[in-house]
């Protein structure tokens, strides 16, 4: 691709038009895709959670599990997402005192002729979203801040990692 050139998009046709992508042709290759993201709120809302007082019960399980469902259903959200035999979703959520808040991470699999991306994005989204929900009685002010993709593999388009885990990663050695 020339350096000016615009990568095409896939989802519209010649004419402008929204479009389903044709996957049909692709291999059947193993794909991963991690998302991340976080809900920052007052020190006081995080220590309720993480004590287990939270009015409507279990905070973080039931984040877990709207994530797990979530990524599943994302076809049905997303309009032009193909529906996927996921084999792995799962949603990892670590309190950070820092924030202060909690850090949502999802991890999601398929072998398929598509990647995984809006499926880990969704799951993420809809667990930050379940936590706000879960303590909106308590503090309405919270962010749901920086979701975004950490990595994808497999694909034609092959192996990504975002930039700032890199950074991550070389301040680490």
């Amino acid at each position: 691709m020339a350096k000016d050139e615009k990568p095409a998009l896939s989802h519209l046709g010649k004419g402008g038009e929204a479009r389903m992508v044709d996957v049909s042709g692709k291999d059947a290759t193993e794909r991963v895709a991690i998302a991340a993201g976080c809900v920052v709120m007052k020190t006081e809302t995080l220590d309720i959670v993480l004590a287990g007082n939270a009015i409507k019960g279990d905070v973080l399980a039931a984040a877990r599990i709207a994530g797990i469902m979530a990524a599943k259903r994302t076809h049905q959200l997303i309009p032009l997402c193909h529906p996927l035999p996921i084999t792995k979703a799962s949603v990892d959520i670590e309190p950070d005192h820092r924030l202060p808040g909690f850090v949502v991470q999802s991890t999601v699999k398929v072998t398929g002729q598509t990647g995984v991306e809006m499926e880990a994005l969704t799951a993420v989204s809809v667990a930050c979203l379940t936590i706000y929900d879960m303590v909106k009685a308590v503090e309405k002010g919270m962010r749901i801040e920086n979701i975004h993709l950490v990595e994808k593999q497999g694909g034609k388009s092959g192996h990504y990692r975002a930039a700032d885990e890199r950074a991550k990663d070389s301040a680490k050695e």
